[in-house]
């Protein structure tokens, strides 16, 4: 017994029911069910988590640079620790070198430096080796047990759903149990289902502690939803494709049971591209052919839900009472227009970490103000002199970040364009931005650029009326845009991820029964992230979260031995899959602009993670369905599909 204070080792128990479950399962002509087991993997930055901290004893002040990536927010956590007013912190950010979740909130080398540095009185670098990153880090991934029961008509539309999980969640629960709060964004996946239950036994054990990792737990809810309607597609004999389509929702917004809403979505439309790009007519027909010649071709065909911008209740609706009202969780930027009239954009969340924000807010400056997105120069700012701002995490940065640009650039234009009317002698009424600059409507030789109003403003202020102030700098923290409060008695957890991005994956595969190995012949995508921003950038998300998807699925997992040793704290035992590994990707796009962001931006930064685990296990069940087996535990290793086989009898 790990913990005697708790009578034992579950620190977490609790069931959800939304609406009449029992009714409606036994409404179905047919309950699907399954076992199944998510093992634990975790995200691989190329940099590990570090800190250089140098105290300032005549101060008592203390500036710690880390690559963390998220720390503004919860700044007086890591100043409480130190026993530090958080005014006397300056946490400042560097590139990050890749997190895919596994930075947020990575607060112990910047505390470990900074008592160092305090003690020794001289900087200090903490920085974690490879094995400390993989064995004592913050974040490994979900590592659960699945019993999964899902109601279906004969026609295929599905009834009710029941999920019993537990979840091993190591030494200490980090988040609480929000990566339940994930799955239950997106639990029905994109499906018309009208009840739901949810149970969750949260379990301590001396593993390292789970974290955030691309996907957050929502992840493995895709997983196990997906292979029990393919399941159930098996069972009642209609193909994969059409049972989806039987069930997706079509109106929106749209309520799931648990009280989250979509805001919008084509579910069909995205499917069929996804069928056209990944030639799926074609490969049915391959396939046949293939098993005519005892070749095992499988095609897996999933459909699933990508929730974007978190409100915090995720980790704290699953207790009685509220751990705190709703939080806005905002997003800052700062745009100064400088005297030449060159703008700079100031973010104060983190600096670089494979998002690519510089990119994207230079972007949506450039929009803004019609200018070269190259002129645009982007930094960042440390929290003794930053803004309210999250960082990075659950899909969030693209939308929150434009929402602060556009309400930016909103107050930087409103100032301009009455500079512009004095400039002009016109009136304000009788102006509209135009080219990078103020013109009269109808004359538009007569106009001022930004740089010849921003000039002005920053070395002539007197040439303008008492109440306009020198130079041209705003800034804008924009909150969440939508969210609520659960009920009381958590019948309806509220709305806490709104927007609500999907996506379809169509891998083909072919599966070695003799060595148990799994070949990629094709790999097909379709994703709907709202409105694009930069179809270069998503497409890398698309492209390096199915790299980690197909680690999941296939290679990738911390083993410990019975006594709790990791046993693959190293790249020598802990296989990543390699651009050999890694198939070619066919993706497109179709886009449902959210009625709710600026722009109709929805996020898309676990894309790829969310879906791929999920397509490849029904792939390799598609293979070998002939010979009766199903595999239904992950990673697909090589011994774990020839274990398989041979318990179906199958030699090879």
């Amino acid at each position: 017994m790990l913990h005697d204070a708790l009578g034992g080792n579950c620190a977490f128990e609790r069931t959800f029911d939304f609406g009449d479950v029992d009714t409606d399962m036994a409404a179905a002509d047919v309950v699907v069910t399954e076992r199944m087991r998510w093992r634990r993997s975790g995200g691989q930055p190329l940099e590990t988590v570090g800190a250089v901290a140098d105290y300032d004893v005549s101060s008592n002040s203390m500036r710690i640079h880390t690559n963390s990536v998220s720390f503004t927010s919860y700044l007086f956590m890591v100043a409480g620790t130190l026993k530090l007013p958080a005014n006397k912190l300056d946490m400042v950010p560097v590139p990050a070198g890749g997190s895919f979740g596994t930075k947020l909130f990575a607060t112990k080398p910047a505390i470990l430096a900074a008592m160092c540095s305090r003690e020794a009185g001289r900087p200090v670098m903490y920085l974690e080796d490879r094995v400390d990153n993989m064995s004592n880090c913050d974040h490994h991934g979900s590592d659960r047990h699945y019993e999964v029961r899902l109601g279906v008509t004969r026609d295929g539309l599905f009834t009710s759903l029941d999920i019993d999980t537990v979840d091993d969640y190591g030494a200490y629960i980090q988040f609480g149990v929000g990566h339940h709060g994930n799955a239950l964004a997106q639990v029905v996946g994109p499906y018309r289902i009208g009840s739901v239950r949810y149970r969750v036994r949260a379990v301590l054990t001396n593993k390292n502690q789970q974290g955030a990792y691309r996907g957050f737990g929502s992840e493995v809810n895709n997983w196990a939803l997906e292979q029990i309607v393919d399941k159930a597609a098996q069972e009642l004999g209609i193909d994969g494709a059409e049972i989806r389509r039987r069930n997706f929702i079509r109106s929106f917004p749209y309520f799931i049971p648990s009280g989250n809403v979509y805001d919008s979505g084509d579910y069909e439309a995205v499917l069929d591209k996804a069928m056209q790009i990944g030639e799926y007519d074609r490969w049915r027909k391959e396939q046949a052919t293939a098993r005519a010649e005892g070749r095992y071709l499988g095609i897996g065909l999933i459909s699933a839900q990508e929730r974007s911008v978190f409100s915090a209740t995720e980790f704290w609706f699953f207790f009685d009472e509220p751990g705190a009202p709703v939080t806005s969780m905002p997003e800052s930027v700062t745009l100064k227009v400088d005297a030449t009239g060159n703008i700079t954009a100031t973010l104060y969340s983190c600096a670089f970490w494979g998002n690519s924000p510089e990119t994207m807010v230079a972007q949506l400056v450039a929009e803004e103000f019609d200018c070269d997105p190259h002129d645009v120069s982007v930094v960042y700012q440390g929290t003794r002199t930053g803004l309210p701002a999250t960082g990075p995490g659950g899909s969030r940065t693209t939308v929150m970040l434009a929402g602060a640009v556009e309400g930016a650039s909103g107050k930087i234009k409103e100032k301009a364009v009455r500079a512009a009317a004095h400039l002009l002698e016109a009136d304000v009424d009788d102006l509209e931005w135009r080219d990078g600059g103020f013109e009269v409507r109808g004359v538009p030789e007569q106009r001022k650029t930004l740089a010849e109003i921003a000039v002005m403003l920053h070395l002539f202020k007197h040439s303008f009326d008492d109440d306009v102030e020198s130079g041209l700098e705003e800034s804008k923290v924009f909150d969440h845009p939508y969210t609520t409060m659960p009920s009381p008695d958590r019948k309806d957890l509220g709305v806490f991820y709104p927007f609500m991005g999907h996506a379809c994956h169509v891998p083909v595969v072919e599966v070695d029964i003799e060595t148990g190995g799994v070949t990629f012949l094709s790999y097909a995508a379709i994703h709907d992230c709202g409105t694009l921003v930069n179809p270069r950038s998503l497409a890398g998300h698309i492209q390096g979260g199915t790299a980690q998807g197909i680690g999941t699925a296939l290679h990738e997992e911390f083993v410990y031995d019975d006594s709790g040793q990791l046993l693959t704290a190293s790249y020598l035992d802990y296989l990543i899959p390699t651009s050999v590994e890694v198939p070619e990707l066919t993706m497109g796009h179709h886009e449902s602009p959210s009625p709710w962001t600026p722009h109709g931006i929805k996020g898309g930064g676990e894309g790829g993670r969310m879906m791929a685990p999920a397509a490849i296990n029904v792939a390799v069940n598609d293979a070998l369905a002939p010979l009766g087996v199903r595999i239904t535990e992950l990673p697909m290793t090589p011994d774990r599909i020839r274990a398989a086989l041979r318990a179906a009898g199958v030699t090879g």
